[in-house]
C-alpha cells in the first residue's frame, strides 16, 4: 500500500519532471532558426519543381531569430543561406524577389514573428523559474508559488502557441488569394514542440494543485511538513 508521504513524493516528482521537459522544449524553440537550424516555426516552399536546379530560393524556414532560405541546388534544407540571429525581423528584398513571395505575406510573417520573439524568452524564463521552484515542493508555501508560476507559464505558452498557429493560417490564406503564387505553407517542428510544452505545463498544474490542496490522499498531518 502506498503511504501518503510516498504519494506526495510521487506527485512532486511527476510535476518536476513535466516542468523540466516543458522548459527544455520552450528553450529549444526559443533558440530556433537561425540559432538551431533544424527547429523552425513556419515553412514556406514552392509547390513547383524547378528544373534544372537553380539558385532560386524555393524554401523559407522561419524561426524565432531569423530565417533560412534554400534552393534546389542545396544538398539539404539545412545547407541554405540563413539571415540571423537578429533582433527584429526583416526579409531582404533580394530574397523576396528570388522566392517570388508577395509583400503582404512577408509583412504578416515579419510582424507576427516580432511578437513571438518577445514572448518566447518570457515563456522560457517563466518555465525555468517554475521548474527551479518545483525543487522545493516540500514547503507548502513554495508549492503554492510553483503552482502560480506554472499557471502563468501555461497561459503565456498558450498565447505563443496560438500566435504560431495563427501565423501559419494567415500566411496560407494570404497566399491562397493569388492563384499565381504556387506555395505550400507548413507548420515546423517548433510549433508542435510548443504544443507539447503547453500540454506538459498544464498537466504539471494538475499535479501541483493536488499537492497544494492535499488531494489524492495526501493530508497535511500525514506529511508532517515541519520535518522537511
Amino acid at each position: 500500500m502506498v503511504r501518503p508521504l510516498q504519494t506526495y513524493r510521487i506527485i512532486s516528482l511527476i510535476a518536476f519532471t513535466l516542468l523540466v521537459i516543458a522548459f527544455v522544449l520552450l528553450l529549444l524553440v526559443g533558440l530556433s532558426s537561425t540559432i538551431i537550424k533544424p527547429i523552425y516555426l513556419i515553412l514556406v516552399k514552392s509547390a513547383v519543381d524547378v528544373q534544372p536546379p537553380q539558385n532560386v530560393a524555393t524554401e523559407l524556414r522561419f524561426g524565432v531569430w531569423g530565417f533560412c532560405a534554400s534552393s534546389p541546388r542545396d544538398h539539404s534544407s539545412m545547407d541554405g543561406e540563413c539571415f540571423g540571429p537578429q533582433l527584429g525581423y526583416t526579409v531582404p528584398p533580394s530574397v523576396r524577389e528570388l522566392a517570388g513571395l508577395p509583400d503582404t505575406a512577408i509583412n504578416v510573417i515579419e510582424t507576427s514573428l516580432r511578437l513571438i520573439l518577445v514572448l518566447h524568452p518570457v515563456a522560457a524564463g517563466l518555465a525555468f523559474l517554475t521548474f527551479i521552484s518545483s525543487l522545493f515542493l516540500a514547503s507548502h508555501a513554495i508549492s503554492i508559488l510553483t503552482l502560480f508560476l506554472a499557471i502563468i507559464t501555461g497561459l503565456v505558452t498558450a498565447v505563443v502557441f496560438g500566435i504560431g498557429l495563427s501565423l501559419g493560417f494567415v500566411v496560407r490564406d494570404g497566399l491562397a488569394i493569388n492563384p499565381d503564387f504556387k506555395f505550400i505553407v507548413q507548420f515546423g517542428d517548433g510549433v508542435w514542440m510548443m504544443l507539447g510544452a503547453l500540454i506538459l505545463t498544464w498537466l504539471a498544474v494538475i499535479f501541483l494543485s493536488a499537492r497544494a490542496c492535499y488531494c489524492c490522499g495526501v493530508r497535511r498531518k500525514d506529511l508532517g511538513e515541519e520535518k522537511f
